[in-house]
């Protein structure tokens, strides 16, 4: 009972630090002052890079439990899961961060109707009620400032990446028995030669402090902070992970009022948790309590041990970018 509280506690600390770093992404990815098909190009490289190393020194290629089918629906994840980047970051220029991670936060309700329609899931009575009522949260978050092309086309490109994100964790739950760590590392890989042809590498001559930003987006928020996520996993209940994972969008929130001076008006402070509380509901309710989590980011179950459970894209118990 001591170790398992030990070790509780172990991955309390561990996905805190990650979703804290997650909450840091959004001032990274402006400072770098690079576009958003740039940044996430050079997010993928370093991260490939910092993935790579890792993976390689624990052994991870070493009975890695790839085939190719698992391989390419890994890669479509990926695609997905890339572009879902380029759009949050696009979200990020055209509105605030805080605005942007709020919205990006209906990853959940996504991934439920995708699961209705795709997989023929039944909708619940609650699942519905929440839905409303995160809609009704995104409809107050979206009213902050009426008029605003630029804030409502931010978040379009937030909710565009929400889509993208449940999509690419449809994709990933499918892969099983392969290191969490190996997926997100095909994932970054796939990235590179996808996101080549519209990288504006002559945009970037003139960089200088930038390239420091852009490598931290690769080994902290690629590298790093997905490793402190997946050791977690294995360590924690779903409904710790689901309440741990606000503290993203919370530091988020704080972080763009410190650095960049946005916050949020009243009609959005009403929004945001209606749609925070819906989130956890739909992210609880499709998972247990007392189970170790057996998923990342949109939580995908799969039937190998617990720390080759969980995919890179995982659920929104572990909403981070």
């Amino acid at each position: 009972m001591t170790t398992t509280k030990s070790s509780e506690r172990t991955g309390t600390a561990q996905l805190t630090a990650a979703m804290m770093l997650s909450g840091t992404l959004g001032i990274f990815v402006v400072e770098s002052g690079a576009s958003a098909f740039n940044v996430v190009f050079f997010r993928v490289l370093f991260g490939a890079l910092a993935l790579g190393t890792y993976a390689f020194a624990r052994g991870y290629f070493k009975d890695h439990g790839l085939t190719l089918k698992k391989l390419g629906l890994a890669a479509l994840g990926g695609v997905f899961i890339v572009f879902n980047w380029v759009f949050l970051f696009k979200a990020y220029e055209a509105t605030s961060i805080s605005l942007a991670t709020v919205v990006y936060h209906t990853q959940p309700f996504f991934l439920v109707l995708l699961s209705a329609l795709v997989l023929r899931e039944r909708l619940t009575r609650p699942q519905l009620g929440w839905l409303t009522a995160a809609f009704a949260g995104l409809v107050l978050v979206s009213g902050v400032r009426p008029g605003d092309a630029g804030s409502l086309a931010g978040i379009g490109l937030a909710l565009l990446a929400a889509v993208l994100y449940a999509l690419s964790t449809l994709v990933t739950k499918r892969v099983t028995g392969v290191r969490p760590h190996l997926i997100a590392l095909v994932q970054v890989v796939v990235g590179i030669p996808l996101l080549l042809p519209f990288t504006d590498f002559g945009a970037m001559s003139g960089t200088g402090a930038g390239w420091a930003w852009l490598a931290g987006l690769g080994v902290i928020h690629t590298g790093l902070m997905y490793v402190l996520m997946y050791a977690a996993y294995a360590k924690l209940p779903t409904a710790k992970i689901a309440v741990l994972a606000f503290t993203y969008p919370a530091v988020a929130m704080v972080a763009d009022w410190a650095v960049y001076g946005h916050h949020i008006g009243l009609v959005q402070a009403l929004g945001v948790p209606l749609i925070v509380l819906a989130s956890l509901k739909v992210t609880l309710g499709r998972g247990t309590s007392s189970a170790p989590a057996r998923a990342a980011r949109p939580a995908p179950r799969t039937a190998a041990p617990a720390e080759r459970d969980a995919s890179p894209t995982a659920t929104r118990a572990a909403s981070t970018a």
